[in-house]
C-alpha cells in the first residue's frame, strides 16, 4: 500500500502539483489544496491493480494513472483486510471531519456576533459593491457561509488587499451565501449563483435578483443542487467565471446541467465584477 500510494504522489510532483501530505486509496473522491486553496481533487483505487486520477482546477491538469511495475493480485484475505481498513478509516475520518465542523461552527456564530454590520472597507471600495451582507471583524471583511438547513457554518475573511481565506475547519462544500432578500424568491423569480462574493454583488446590483455565492468554482454543481431542491420550478442561472483555463467556464456547464438550469459566462476574461468595473471605466472615459 506504502509504495501505491508513493507512486501515486511521484505522478503528481512529475506534472507540477503538489500532493497532500494524506492520500487515501478507498476508490473516494477527495478534494486537497494547492498553494491554500481548495483546487485539487484525486480518486485512487488500491482494488486489483491500482489506479485511478488527480487533477488541478485552476491549472486545468487532469491525469489518469495506474501502478507502474510488475502486479499480483490481491488474495481474497488481503481483499477483505484492506475493505475492513478502508472502512475503519472511513468512519474514522467522518468523526474527525464532523468534530472539526461543529468546532468551526461554534467559533463562527462567536465571531459572527462580535463582528460589526460593514459600512466601508478597502476591498467594498476596490470592488466598487455595497456591503450587504458583510460585517467586520479585526479590520477584516467577513462573508457568511450557511449550511443547506440555513445554519452558520464557517465565515470568509477578506483583508485590505483582497487576499480570502476560509475559517479553519469550515464547512465549505455545499454551504453558500444569499445576496438579496430570500423571502421575495416567488415561483417566477429567477435566481442566479456564482462564484466569488463581489461577483454576487455585482450580479446582484445589475440585475436585482437574489444570488448565491458558491465561493469556488467546484462548489457550484453541490450549491446549485440544493437551491434547487428549495425552488424546483424557477429558472436558476449559474454565471461562471471567464477562466484563461477554461475550469471556470466548464463548472458552470457542469452545474448548469445537474439541476436543468442556464449558465452564462462574462465575454472576457474574468468574473461578472471585474465586467461590471470595465463597463463603469468604458462610461466614465465616454464622458
Amino acid at each position: 500500500m506504502q509504495n501505491i500510494i508513493e507512486q501515486f504522489k511521484n505522478a503528481m510532483l512529475d506534472n507540477f502539483i503538489n500532493p497532500p501530505e494524506t492520500v487515501i486509496g478507498d476508490g473516494q473522491l477527495h478534494r486537497f489544496k494547492i498553494e491554500g486553496k481548495l483546487n485539487g481533487a484525486y480518486v485512487l483505487h488500491t482494488d486489483g491493480r491500482a489506479a485511478g486520477y488527480f487533477e488541478d482546477f485552476k491549472q486545468g491538469i487532469k491525469i489518469r494513472w495506474k501502478l507502474a511495475g510488475d502486479f499480483k493480485p490481491l488474495t481474497d484475505a488481503e481483499k477483505k483486510a484492506f475493505a475492513i481498513e478502508r472502512q475503519r478509516q472511513s468512519e474514522q475520518r467522518k468523526i474527525e471531519e464532523k468534530t472539526r465542523h461543529d468546532n468551526a461552527t461554534q467559533k463562527a456564530a462567536h465571531i459572527w456576533n462580535k463582528a460589526t454590520p460593514a459600512i466601508n472597507h478597502p476591498y467594498l471600495i476596490k470592488k466598487a459593491v455595497q456591503p450587504y451582507t458583510t460585517r467586520i471583524y479585526k479590520g477584516a471583511l467577513v462573508v457568511p457561509l450557511y449550511a443547506e438547513n440555513s445554519e452558520l457554518v464557517s465565515l470568509q475573511f477578506i483583508a485590505d488587499d483582497g487576499s480570502k481565506r476560509m475559517m479553519k475547519g469550515g464547512k465549505a462544500q455545499g454551504s453558500c451565501c444569499y445576496i438579496g432578500n430570500v423571502t421575495k424568491i416567488t415561483h417566477d423569480s429567477i435566481i442566479l449563483i456564482c462564484e466569488g462574493w463581489a461577483t454576487g454583488a455585482s450580479l446582484y446590483e445589475t440585475t436585482g435578483y437574489v444570488t448565491v455565492v458558491a465561493f469556488s468554482s467546484g462548489n457550484l454543481t453541490a450549491v446549485a443542487g440544493h437551491i434547487r431542491k428549495q425552488y424546483p420550478d424557477n429558472e436558476i442561472i449559474v454565471c461562471g467565471d471567464n477562466d484563461e483555463s477554461g475550469v471556470g467556464q466548464q463548472a458552470a456547464i457542469n452545474a448548469a446541467l445537474a439541476i436543468n438550469g442556464s449558465y452564462v459566462v462574462p465575454p472576457d476574461i474574468g468574473d461578472f465584477n471585474d465586467y461590471s468595473l470595465s463597463l463603469q471605466v468604458v462610461s466614465d472615459d465616454s464622458e
